[in-house]
């Protein structure tokens, strides 16, 4: 498996069918071994997302983003550029798993834990592809508290036959996983003290999206 080097930028795809991008995402990354790869973004940082997707979280119109999804499912969507915005990220994905584990900071610190249920990794030559399949886990910062998210929409993605029953299959698994993890304090839980200090590395610029769109950036969501 080819590696990626500190600091160098890659781009995360979801893809929903082959050739169909649903969103894109630039990244600097932080490590790259062979247990997970971990990367981050800062304010500023390049996004494509989805443009009824983007409406949606520029005006807080849910129907709007039950549309997107409705026009996922048709396979005739369009992209619209963006910029990430009010949120450091950082992001710890291992290739085989069908979760990434994300934490959000502001200023004064970590907001929160975000575990997002996707597809496993695929590497590509500038970074790699995964799906986003919905449904999230929102943990406290110290691990006491935590609640799932978006499952009315993935009640619905389901519906659309957007997460195929295997992938459900996968979705539960991982589910049970994550959980097991918090409750045994491992992976990133193990630890939570370097993860607490961790913050952007200023001398890094936000990362760029290597074919940047031709449209002016809207502003994209700071995560979930």
């Amino acid at each position: 498996m080819r590696s990626f080097e500190t600091g160098q930028t890659i781009v995360r795809r979801d893809v929903h069918r082959p050739g169909r991008v649903w969103s894109e995402h630039a990244l600097r990354v932080v490590a790259d071994t062979s247990e997970a790869l971990v990367a981050a973004c800062a304010p500023g940082a390049e996004t494509r997302w989805p443009a009824l997707y983007v409406k949606a979280r520029d005006e807080g119109d849910r129907a709007a983003r039950t549309e997107a999804f409705d026009v996922m499912a048709s396979g005739g969507w369009e992209l619209a550029a963006a910029v990430w915005q009010e949120t450091e990220l950082l992001l710890w994905k291992p290739p085989a798993a069908w979760f990434s584990v994300n934490a959000f900071y502001t200023a004064d610190g970590l907001r929160n834990w975000y575990v997002n249920f996707e597809r496993p990794t695929v590497r590509t030559g500038d970074g790699f592809d995964t799906f986003d399949l919905t449904v999230d886990l929102v943990i406290d910062p110290d691990l006491t508290r935590w609640q799932w998210k978006d499952e009315d929409e993935y009640a619905h993605v389901r519906r659309l036959g957007i997460v195929t029953d295997t992938e459900h299959q996968a979705v539960t698994a991982a589910r049970d996983q994550v959980l097991a993890m918090l409750e045994e304090r491992s992976g990133p839980f193990a630890d939570t003290a370097p993860w607490s200090a961790w913050r952007w590395n200023q001398a890094w610029p936000a990362p760029t999206l290597p074919r940047p769109g031709a449209a002016g950036p809207r502003v994209a969501p700071p995560g979930g």
